[in-house]
């Protein structure tokens, strides 16, 4: 198990906000903590503690009037570490390669390869050709209904008719170099993880899979380590005192697998 470290941008501020509160009218979000630090700061720590593969993820839509703002904040944090994080949000194949100049280990996707509540194939294809397997973490973060969990797209917002699921990953896993997936439902809450989405997640994919929601207590990282089996990475926000939380990053690192 390994820490990912995330720098969530929004209205051109890091931020760490509750999942499911996000709303493209008004571009509002219930916050749990604004930073008075860029985020060239929070990739410059991470830079220096040598942990690679967290994400940005600009929370804004593209081509709404805070989403460049958001931009620039990312343009910050990956010319501070470059080949070190990841980015998500507004991902298209015509652009996809624009970040990845800018310093982008990957660029994650979710809304760009859904249609009508399903994968479009096409779309995928068209992203796989632009960036390649190696450069390509597909989002899977999902909410839970009527007993399953269904990706959700649009800032989390859109339930698509795609259930996580064994059928779901294999197909996927095929086009992408990780995966990440954020229990939206609990997400920013800090008061527990999907016990259950974490245990299934464990036994499905043959690539990484990264693990965000809900983790608010170091019994929680240790629930992920067990039900996970060892094999899914995990982000903390909110919870890490990096973002006004009780759990300290030298302590979280230091739970974490070496190498």
């Amino acid at each position: 198990m390994q820490f990912r470290p995330c720098i969530d941008i929004h209205n051109g501020q890091v931020k760490q906000i509750v999942g499911g509160s996000l709303l493209d009218a008004g571009n509002q979000a219930t916050e749990n903590f604004v930073a008075t630090q860029d985020a060239a700061f929070y990739a410059d720590l991470y830079r220096k503690t040598g942990i690679r593969g967290g994400h940005i993820i600009l929370l804004n839509k593209a081509g709404t009037e805070y989403y460049e703002a958001d931009v620039e904040q990312a343009r910050l944090a990956l010319h501070t570490y470059p080949g070190g994080l990841q980015i998500g949000g507004g991902i298209t194949a015509e652009n996809a390669g624009e970040f990845l100049n800018m310093g982008a280990s990957h660029v994650i996707v979710t809304s760009y390869v859904f249609r009508d509540g399903q994968v479009d194939y096409e779309q995928l294809q068209a992203l796989y050709k632009a960036v390649g397997k190696e450069h390509l973490v597909l989002d899977l973060s999902c909410r839970k209904k009527d007993g399953r969990y269904y990706i959700v797209t649009d800032r989390w917002q859109k339930f698509t008719n795609e259930v996580v699921c064994k059928e779901t990953i294999e197909k996927l896993q095929e086009y992408a170099d990780e995966f990440l997936i954020h229990a939206v439902d609990v997400e920013g809450k800090a008061n527990g993880v999907e016990e259950e989405l974490v245990a299934m997640l464990s036994e499905e994919a043959d690539i990484p899979i990264t693990y965000a929601g809900g983790v608010g207590s170091y019994e929680d990282i240790e629930t992920i380590r067990t039900l996970g089996k060892g094999r899914l990475n995990v982000t903390i926000g909110s919870a890490l005192d990096l973002f006004g939380g009780s759990l300290n990053y030298d302590k979280v690192l230091s739970m974490m697998d070496k190498g």
